[in-house]
């Protein structure tokens, strides 16, 4: 695991290696809740990738699970991601703003898991 800051307190734990297992692991201490969805995903994508011999599925719940442990590791970052998605979901103002800060905290988070 790589430690990254960018605030004072810093992540709530450090960028895991990109392995389900890694990822699993970062997920059950920042957001157990997301288990479930976690490990169905990763069902999922072994699936598909043995059915379509292709790494690609699993290529894709690694960037998937990745961003999301890079955000949620940071609360701030991350409640302002949902603030956003709230914004957006709620239709009641124009969203461009916030798709547009949406892609930049994703974005960040992408560099941040070396994606």
């Amino acid at each position: 695991m790589s430690a990254q800051s960018d605030s004072p307190y810093g992540p709530l734990l450090p960028m895991p290696e990109l392995t389900p297992d890694a990822l699993r692991a970062a997920v059950a201490r920042i957001a157990p809740s997301r288990i479930p969805a976690l490990t169905q995903h990763l069902f999922e994508a072994t699936t598909n990738a043995q059915q379509t011999q292709s790494l690609a599925p699993l290529r894709a719940f690694v960037h998937s699970w990745a961003v999301f442990v890079a955000i949620e590791r940071h609360p701030e970052r991350a409640a302002r991601l949902h603030e956003l998605e709230r914004i957006v979901a709620d239709g009641e103002q124009d969203p461009s703003d916030a798709i547009a800060e949406i892609r930049r905290i994703q974005e960040a988070a992408e560099a941040e898991a070396q994606l």
